[in-house]
């Protein structure tokens, strides 16, 4: 089995890994981190997203091996730099952008990969960048809002 090398969430981490073996699996069985959630198991619904290099990426439909010398993070690496909670998530606290709470892991890290690569999102662009992330309890209402002021804080905190 090949041995698969890559940085999670800032740190070294390496698996031994089946070439058809999912990133999902690696990260939740291998390496104990069970924030990355298991959905549909087919893509669709967005609870295992993570960011491969700064993209999101669908963690259930992404080969492990392919994360060879690349850079994993997960909601357990989206952090404030005092350990507390990232901005982002601090949002969809004061927001109430969650209800059960099982898509927001995805829903936080599509945030952090939409805001990253469009700082001052319009709402479609919002709209747009949740694509592929479904909840069944909100409504997208306050998922909206809670980008919308989630893109406010990190712009004051990159001034």
């Amino acid at each position: 089995m090949p041995t698969v090398r890559f940085t999670v969430n800032g740190a070294p981490a390496s698996a031994e890994v089946e070439n058809r073996r999912l990133l999902v699996e690696v990260l939740r069985e291998q390496l104990g981190l069970t924030g990355t959630h298991v959905g549909c198991e087919t893509s669709q619904c967005g609870c295992c997203t993570v960011l491969l290099d700064g993209q999101p990426v669908k963690a259930c439909a992404t080969l492990a091996v392919t994360a060879e010398g690349r850079a994993v993070t997960t909601i357990e690496g989206l952090r404030a730099p005092d350990g507390g909670l990232h901005p982002i998530q601090q949002a969809f606290v004061e927001c109430h952008g969650l209800q059960c709470g099982f898509c927001t892991p995805g829903m936080v890290m599509s945030t952090a990969g939409l805001l990253a690569a469009c700082p001052k999102p319009t709402d479609e662009q919002i709209v747009h960048g949740l694509e592929g992330n479904l909840c069944r309890c909100t409504g997208y209402v306050n998922i909206v809002e809670s980008v919308r002021r989630a893109a406010v804080a990190l712009d004051g905190s990159r001034s």
